[in-house]
């Protein structure tokens, strides 16, 4: 890729953090677009931010992606090579409560920059989308090929954006990759995921609310897997041969109950624990079937959990 311009919306973000901060020590040129909004506590996106502003190959713009003006005079000067979208309105629960967020970022911003890069001709789009679009598939493990039903109308959004990524590669020759997210953890997690969470309440001594009595499984992918595996599709990114849809999982499913216990060991600290029942829009399993995306970029085998885990516990705990 001789162009080494990528511009990345949700730069300081959990998952956007990591991919800048990978792709800038790669020497690529990183335009990083994010809105701040207070989701979550802002002063975590400022820590990233911070953070990200000591490489000098990196440009940062505070802009909403629902704000298509503003974005299109940022692409205008910058004409990425390749685009990456990491902003999205966020969280299962909230998305039940705020419909609109999801609709102005999930739905709207994302068809701006599709709108913009058929403007400009640009042609390189990677984009997040997530492993809710599976909704309550009994089919394990997941692949990508099976049918979809979202349980909830953030995942609704997610399976939205895979199809209008397919409207414009079909009728713009738009490059797409959509990359179905299982369960991404790691240093500098969201607050509101569960990992950060037992860290938070394990130091604060404090109680969690543990749904379904902790009989969860999910799929937990580390988050340097995730980096490492879209700086290889960015270096291919001109071979349109590739798939436009890709699992971005560990492959295996782990069950709640064992995942506390295991930080409850690393951590020598017991967690309070209430529990509570069944949560709407939630799914019981998670569990993703990576032999595409292992086929496809040559990825012999990603980060075990136990490994991944004291790593975060290192940096966060």
């Amino acid at each position: 890729m001789k162009n080494k311009k990528v511009l990345i919306t949700g730069s300081s973000g959990f998952i956007g953090f990591h991919v800048v901060e990978n792709l800038l020590k790669n020497n690529y040129h990183i335009v990083g677009i994010d809105n701040h909004n207070n989701y979550y506590d802002p002063k975590l996106k400022n820590v990233r931010k911070k953070i990200l502003n000591k490489y000098k190959n990196f440009k940062f713009f505070k802009v909403d992606i629902k704000d298509k003006n503003k974005l299109l005079k940022i692409f205008k000067n910058h004409r990425p090579h390749v685009t990456i979208n990491l902003a999205a309105q966020a969280g299962v629960r909230y998305s039940f409560k705020n419909p609109q967020k999801y609709v102005d970022s999930n739905i709207t911003g994302f068809t701006n920059i599709l709108e913009i890069m058929k403007f400009l001709n640009l042609k390189n789009l990677i984009y997040a989308s997530s492993s809710s679009v599976y909704g309550d598939s009994k089919k394990f493990p997941f692949k990508e090929n099976q049918n979809l039903n979202p349980l909830n109308f953030y995942g609704q959004t997610k399976l939205m954006n895979e199809k209008i990524a397919n409207i414009y590669k079909k009728n713009f020759n738009i490059n797409t990759i959509g990359l179905r997210f299982f369960t991404i953890y790691g240093p500098y997690g969201r607050p509101d995921m569960f990992i950060p969470k037992i860290f938070d309440k394990i130091k604060k001594g404090k109680t969690i609310d543990l749904f379904n009595n902790g009989n969860h499984f999910r799929d937990f992918t580390f988050v340097g897997d995730v980096s490492n595996i879209i700086l290889k599709m960015i270096k291919r990114i001109d071979n349109k041969k590739l798939s436009d849809i890709y699992n971005i999982c560990n492959g295996r499913s782990y069950n709640i109950k064992k995942i506390i216990k295991l930080i409850e060991k690393e951590t020598n600290q017991k967690l309070k624990i209430k529990n509570k029942p069944f949560q709407m829009g939630d799914m019981f399993k998670t569990f993703g079937d990576s032999s595409r995306l292992k086929k496809s970029y040559k990825i012999k085998k990603f980060t075990s959990f136990e490994k991944g885990i004291k790593y975060t516990l290192q940096k966060d705990f």
